[in-house]
């Protein structure tokens, strides 16, 4: 168990906690049609404005990537940079570790050096270590907050920051660190956006989540971040956590949802809870045909078919490496509210659906949630969530 001391975002809905809650209390999303320059009219996307223009402090210049932008903003809200800052002189810099998820990192930077190119030669200001480079994101957060622990980016897709908490909550129950500053932060890119669109996996529409007509996913952007330990209880927690890798397909899930299924019951596991216990589960719910009805299955396998669960990506479109920590801020949200979102977009439910989704948002009842994540080639994580009551 990994208590929770400080946690942020940012993503189409706004930036910090309280603009997140109040869009699912409004039951407003943030899709809007695509005019990302490149690539106009693939779709719908979760676009975060004012990432166009350089707003990293000097000291942090050499970052500078719409990545990295990004995930300045999310930094900088709910108090987060002072929290982590204070961790760091109360624990000591090599005592903080920094564990990150993204996909793509700030391969944007690389996109828009290509396009400036003179020749072969790429311009005097491309900076591949401190933007494209998977690292980079890793790199800037102990940059921008002084810990200087163990640090590790993770990529392992839409999986990437879920599995930052896995990571952090073993460093600490080796002693590795007695704190750790955990996120994810992936930003659109040609890049992401082309292609995925090629992998016919981009609806043409706003994305719905186990809906029978859904077609694909909405793209979006976002960051999130959150300090942990292992200290005196918080108002919320990561109980558990599971990861599993099905193997069965390089962008296909396994139909039955085993890979999902063990994760889940892995996360339960090691949060010591049984079925019932779960109030809630926030889906990895992407609106693709095959994601939606293999993670079904798994949930139904695993909880039945009672418990209530929603996708979020219809608020935000898919954020990528970033959807890990983003959903499970959204689930947390849900269960502190005491109401728990329906998966917007969501109109005709699939009857081939295994499990419960919201088409409407209801009551919670109860202060634990699954929050699902599942990324291409079947690398899989399940976190189990508490608030205090």
């Amino acid at each position: 168990m990994i208590q929770i001391r400080n946690m942020t975002l940012s993503s189409a809905l706004g930036t910090g906690w309280d603009a997140h809650r109040q869009a699912l209390a409004d039951e407003r999303g943030g899709l809007s049609a695509c005019a990302f320059p490149g690539a106009e009219g693939l779709g719908w996307v979760g676009e975060v404005a004012g990432l166009d223009t350089p707003c990293l402090p000097p000291e942090l210049a050499r970052f500078d990537c719409r990545n990295n932008r990004l995930a300045w903003r999310a930094l900088q809200a709910d108090g987060f940079l002072e929290a982590a800052r204070a961790a760091v002189s109360r624990h000591g810099p090599r005592r903080v570790a920094v564990f990150m998820g993204t996909s793509t990192s700030g391969i944007g930077q690389t996109e828009d050096a290509f396009r400036a190119r003179d020749g072969e030669q790429l311009p005097d200001w491309f900076d591949y270590r401190h933007t494209h480079n998977m690292y980079s994101l890793a790199d800037f957060v102990r940059a921008a907050t002084g810990a200087a622990g163990i640090s590790a980016c993770i990529s392992t897709a839409c999986s990437s920051s879920a599995k930052v908490f896995a990571s952090a909550a073993r460093a600490i129950r080796l002693g590795l660190c007695d704190a750790a500053l955990v996120g994810g932060c992936d930003s659109l890119c040609l890049t992401t956006l082309c292609g995925f669109h090629s992998l016919q996996l981009v609806s043409p529409s706003i994305c719905r989540p186990a809906d029978a007509a859904r077609d694909g996913i909405s793209i979006g952007e976002g960051a999130g971040f959150a300090l942990v330990d292992a200290g005196e209880q918080a108002a919320r927690r990561v109980i558990g956590y599971g990861e599993s890798s099905d193997a069965h397909h390089m962008s296909t899930p396994e139909p039955q949802g085993a890979g999902a299924a063990a994760a889940m019951r892995a996360a339960l596991s090691t949060a010591n809870l049984a079925p019932p216990d779960i109030a809630y589960v926030n889906l990895h719910g992407t609106a693709t045909p095959a994601n939606d009805t293999s993670e079904s299955r798994g949930v139904a396998e695993v909880l039945g078919d009672a418990v209530p669960c929603s996708s979020t990506k219809g608020w935000t479109g898919h954020t990528l490496g970033a959807a890990g920590i983003i959903e499970a801020a959204f689930a947390l949200m849900a269960l502190e509210s005491g109401q728990l979102p329906r998966s917007l977009n969501t109109e005709n439910l699939d009857p081939e659906i295994a499990c419960r989704v919201l088409t409407a948002s209801e009551p919670a009842r109860g202060r634990r949630a699954l929050s699902n994540s599942f990324g291409f080639g079947g690398s899989n994580c399940a976190l189990a969530l508490e608030v205090s009551a």
